[in-house]
């Protein structure tokens, strides 16, 4: 018989496993998509708390019927436009230091954080002025994902995506460029 405190250290060590192999290798993304639909340091820390959550928690609805990381970035995507329409909004900048601690060692090699912290507030605010739809799908166009897997996640017809992303694209230009109310 297991006693209270093993089956408690089997848990801990279960749930930390799982989240080394299942959840760590989409923290980029996760972030990346929190991030976008968040304003503040701290609701951000909250959204992608709960994106690691609910996943551990529906980790055995994963049907197989598509990639895990599809999977991951549609709950990912779902959760936080869930958070979203329960939270006020507060439009405050991030604190571009502030990942995971086992995202760190691997953020400084990637090319999503070589560019300014000015200019990549300046994009995640331009972004948070697209739709909630249309923020999901250039991040995800962001993340070099095919037309295909984008409309996966999203839930919508692949022809549909590139169409979506011109726009989106135009809509962030003319953001950027200050001619957009």
């Amino acid at each position: 018989m297991i006693s209270a405190t093993n089956q408690e250290s089997q848990e801990k060590k279960v749930s930390s496993d799982f989240y080394t192999s299942s959840i760590l290798p989409y923290a980029t993304i996760i972030i990346k998509i929190c991030r976008a639909y968040t304003n503040t340091q701290e609701d951000f820390e909250d959204y992608y708390q709960e994106v690691c959550l609910q996943i551990w928690k529906s980790r055995n609805n994963f049907r197989e019927q598509s990639e895990w990381s599809t999977w991951v970035y549609r709950l990912t995507l779902n959760v936080c436009l869930t958070l979203l329409k329960k939270k006020k909004n507060n439009h405050q900048y991030f604190a571009s230091d502030y990942l995971p601690v086992e995202v760190i060692e691997d953020s400084w090699t990637s090319n999503a954080y070589q560019i300014s912290d000015e200019s990549l507030n300046q994009l995640y605010d331009a972004i948070r002025q697209l739709s909630e739809v249309d923020r999901g799908v250039i991040l995800l166009y962001l993340e070099e994902k095919s037309y295909q897997q984008i409309a996966d996640i999203i839930g919508t017809n692949p022809n549909n995506i590139g169409v979506r992303i011109k726009r989106i694209k135009e809509r962030l230009k003319k953001i950027l460029h200050g001619k957009v109310n």
